[in-house]
Parts: structure tokens; C-alpha cells; sequence
């Protein structure tokens, strides 16, 4: 059993910056790829970014790359999203997920947090 809990979520202004952590307990943090999704009012949940278990691979939905970066602290079972240039479109609730591969597909990750609101005033 892998625990999830993320926390940075917010209210800010279209071209401003937020930063999301998500905390990790239970099993070896380090033993899972770490994903990040996000699910707007009315729309399926949707593939943001994921993170291999020892950082060196990413990748990034095409509507957020160049502007969000996943990275981990495997020491304090951490992962983040540093979220720049955010537009009003980037309004969500994000998750953080873990599963044994990197995978856009929801369905790839076993465990899930419970959310945090993101958002983007125009």
C-alpha cells in the first residue's frame, strides 16, 4: 500500500506560477513511477506528466510541455510539479498516482491521492 496525500494546490493569476508537492508513505517510494493527472469540471481525468522511479525520464502532455516539470526527492518521498505560465485552461483538480510502469493511461497506476484544486483566474 502506497499512501499519496498532495498539497500546494491554489487560487492564482493567469501567467503565474504554482508549485505541487506529493507526499509519499508506506511502501519503497523509490521502487514506482510517479505520475501527475488532472481532472477539470465535467471531463475525464487526463494525463498531465510522469517521472521514472529515479528521475532521469519524463515526459510531459503536449499542453503542458515547456511550461510544468515533474521532478522527485526519492530522500523525502516526494514528487512535484512546478507549474509555470499557467493559463485559465490549467484549472483542475491534480493528482498524484504510482505504478510499476510510466504510462499516460490512468489505469496503469495503482495508487491515488486524494487531490488538490488548482486554480487559474483569467
Amino acid at each position: 500500500q502506497v499512501r499519496l496525500v498532495e498539497s500546494g494546490g491554489g487560487l492564482v493569476q493567469a501567467g503565474g506560477s504554482l508549485r505541487l508537492s506529493c507526499s509519499a508513505a508506506g511502501r519503497t517510494f523509490s521502487n514506482y513511477y510517479m505520475a501527475w493527472f488532472r481532472q477539470a469540471p465535467g471531463q475525464e481525468r487526463a494525463f498531465v506528466s510522469f517521472i521514472s522511479e529515479g528521475g532521469a525520464t519524463t515526459m510531459y502532455a503536449e499542453s503542458v510541455t515547456g511550461r510544468f516539470t515533474t521532478s522527485r526527492d526519492n530522500a523525502k518521498n516526494t514528487m512535484y510539479l512546478e507549474m509555470n505560465s499557467l493559463k485559465p485552461e490549467d484549472t483542475a483538480v491534480y493528482y498524484c498516482a504510482a505504478g510499476l510502469i510510466g504510462s499516460r493511461l490512468t489505469t496503469r497506476y495503482d495508487y491515488w491521492g486524494q487531490g488538490t484544486q488548482v486554480t487559474v483566474s483569467s
